[in-house]
């Protein structure tokens, strides 16, 4: 049966606080802190059981392979594996670290996903995201698209490699969907920024366009983020508005012009309701902040919508004051649930960014990448045997450290009987 799935990143062995990523305030403000990737992947993985027990259907990508030898050989550094790894680690510690970034974990980034309903062969498409404004996220792309491709192998997906490097595209974290029911046809719509502010534009229109093109997707909109939202700290749409069902929820200041997407979307689907959160109530600092808007908004199996957001938004007080009225009003959104994903939060990355959303029938997915608590169980295993427990700077130059790690994802793999 078609249902949404949620995909979630599993959090890396080499999850670190390197503040790689300009523009996203939350990784600035912790750069050279030190990270906990045990504790980390065991959140993620509490947040996994979390949106099972609501009675969704939830799986899993793997943590690629860092640090990546193959872009140290690329940048001049020769020798075995472990010698390329300590010279790069010694002669440029920045450059090392891109290599070494856990960042594959925010799978709202490794592509856009186009449900069969929206697309012309009905097939779902699905594009890896090449994620060329940021170095360390630029190297993602091949593995990830070799994980998508191996998820997804069945006839009833369409898996396509990432757009030229010229075109920044960022994924499903600039994407949303409305439609009435998940297995129904939806109105797509691609959220980009536009060059000149006080930080890049993650999103290109031109990869928007060319992502709708190829998906054969007819019934898209092509919308621009507010400079306003950027230059605050939303490096990514998701940072300031989520879609679900028909349910768009967004901050009033999200958008370069709300007026005109509010009358696009009333036009294409009368039935829509947008849920718009004004600046008087909570500001976009407290948003981003908080990212309030960076959460998971779901349809729960009796036809209800809930949020689940992170514990940051319950300790924010103009975030909590209006998330009771919202919960305690007569809209769609019926419920607030509260996770602890901190680890990931400091590195700028919410309950939303962890995961990627595809509709498919789950029979139809690799059953190595579907979750259940048997196998949640496995990975909470597995993780508390390898996985560091802590990761801070000094640390990155230590050899033991990368064989640690690469052991760790190793032994992942095997578990799952998989070859990545």
């Amino acid at each position: 049966m078609i249902r949404e799935i949620n995909f979630d990143g599993l959090i890396g062995p080499s999850h670190n606080y390197a503040a790689l990523s300009l523009g996203n305030l939350a990784s600035a403000r912790h750069g050279g802190a030190t990270s906990r990737p045990r504790a980390a992947a065991l959140q993620g993985i509490a947040k996994m059981r979390f949106v099972m027990g609501l009675g969704l259907t939830q799986g899993f990508l793997l943590p690629l392979d860092r640090s990546n030898v193959g872009f140290l050989r690329q940048m001049g550094f020769v020798g075995t594996d472990e010698q390329v790894i300590a010279r790069a680690a010694a002669e440029d510690p920045r450059l090392f670290a891109t290599a070494a970034s856990a960042s594959s974990m925010w799978t709202a980034n490794a592509a856009t996903v186009s449900p069969a309903a929206d697309t012309e062969d009905g097939r779902c498409h699905i594009s890896a995201a090449n994620l060329s404004r940021m170095a360390h996220r630029s190297i993602e792309h091949p593995e990830t698209h070799a994980q998508l491709a191996l998820a997804f192998a069945d006839p009833a997906f369409a898996v396509h490699e990432a757009l030229p490097a010229a075109f920044g595209d960022e994924g499903a974290a600039n994407f949303m969907r409305l439609c009435e029911r998940h297995d129904a046809p939806g109105l797509e719509i691609f959220v980009f920024g536009e060059e000149g502010g006080r930080f890049p534009a993650r999103q290109n229109r031109r990869a928007s366009e060319a992502i709708a093109r190829r998906h054969g997707v007819s019934n898209a909109l092509f919308v621009a983020q507010s400079q306003t939202a950027i230059d605050a700290g939303a490096f990514h749409n998701d940072v300031v508005a989520v879609a679900n069902g028909n349910v768009l929820f967004a901050h009033e200041h999200a958008f370069a012009d709300a007026a005109g997407l509010k009358a696009d979307i009333a036009r294409r689907m009368p039935d829509a309701i947008y849920v718009e959160v004004p600046a008087s109530a909570v500001s976009l600092e407290d948003s981003i902040k908080s990212y309030l808007f960076n959460s998971q908004l779901l349809t729960l199996p009796d036809g209800s919508m809930a949020l689940v957001l992170p514990k940051e938004a319950e300790e924010t007080p103009s975030v909590k004051a209006w998330l009771a009225a919202l919960v305690a009003g007569n809209g769609p959104i019926r419920a607030a649930h509260f996770v602890d994903v901190r680890e990931s939060m400091q590195n700028g990355g919410g309950p939303a960014c962890l995961r990627l959303r595809v509709v498919a029938d789950p029979a139809r997915v690799d059953a190595r990448f579907l979750l259940d608590e048997a196998n949640a169980d496995r990975l909470e295993r597995l993780v508390e045997r390898w996985w560091p427990e802590a990761i801070g700077p000094a640390d990155m130059t230590n050899a033991d450290l990368w064989r640690q790690v690469k052991a760790a994802r190793k032994a992942l793999l095997s578990e799952l009987e998989l070859s990545l």
